[in-house]
């Protein structure tokens, strides 16, 4: 890890950490680092093409290392590169008409490597998505995302504040990645508003899936099952047993 400032504790809460949105990278670097972070910013806002090579650049030039969620694989949450790029695209989001900013992040997902892509995912949250350009954009990256079988991309997409962007069954579509993958539900953005009946049902088809296969449950299921108690579970103990996951508040009875 390279660049940190070591006094600069977080105690921001776990959807700040999964996400990275309300983060200040140059709060937590060093003097140095966070020099090379001003420059690039400055570099971006008055020549936004030069993006391209900076982004890629970002670790090399200012930070890596594990972010405040202390995962340096970025699983958990953006690491200090993913905050320096996630940083870059804020300055792209002011100085490029919606449009622009659409292809250019767009761009950058497509041609970056698995760390840039993260990176992305997360910045998606900083972006203004009230722009049906921007919003469109962060759709499809969010849907690509969760095709992919990289659980650090799935974990990017589904903790990103513009998971609030995609329609029931999308955002569905995403639990069941994370239950698939391995990836904790805890960091899906919107779980404890969005979580529904039919969202407990397809979690007990999964369920009685993996028990039909003689595969483990995922313990996770429970986030939302428990929540739903009219809606059959799993038949056998879950993977992880006896150990139970954290409770979420009881979801009202649907009308």
């Amino acid at each position: 890890m390279i660049g940190v400032n070591s006094d600069s504790g977080d105690s921001r809460g776990g959807d700040d950490r999964a996400d990275g949105a309300a983060v200040d990278p140059a709060e937590l670097l060093e003097p140095g680092p966070r020099a090379a972070l001003t420059e690039l910013r400055a570099e971006v806002g008055e020549r936004p093409g030069r993006v391209a090579v900076l982004f890629p650049a970002a670790a090399r030039r200012v930070a890596r290392g594990p972010g405040p969620s202390g995962d340096p694989s970025g699983t958990e949450g953006p690491t200090l590169e993913d905050l320096v790029r996630m940083d870059l695209l804020g300055v792209l989001s002011k100085v490029l008409p919606p449009g622009d900013l659409a292809r250019e992040v767009d761009d950058l997902y497509e041609y970056g490597d698995a760390d840039e892509r993260r990176a992305v995912l997360h910045g998606l949250g900083c972006l203004d998505t009230g722009a049906p350009e921007v919003a469109a954009t962060a759709r499809r990256l969010l849907s690509d995302a969760v095709r992919t079988n990289d659980t650090r991309l799935v974990a990017a997409a589904a903790a990103s504040r513009a998971q609030s962007l995609l329609d029931d069954h999308s955002w569905r579509q995403t639990v069941l990645k994370c239950l698939f993958t391995g990836v904790p539900l805890r960091l899906v953005a919107g779980l404890e508003e969005r979580a529904d009946t039919e969202l407990a049902r397809m979690c007990a088809d999964f369920a009685r899936e993996r028990e039909r296969a003689g595969r483990a449950v995922p313990a996770d299921v429970h986030r939302v099952l428990e929540r739903f108690p009219g809606v059959p579970g799993p038949a056998g103990p879950t993977e992880g047993s006896p150990v139970s996951p954290p409770r979420l508040p009881p979801r009202p009875p649907e009308a």
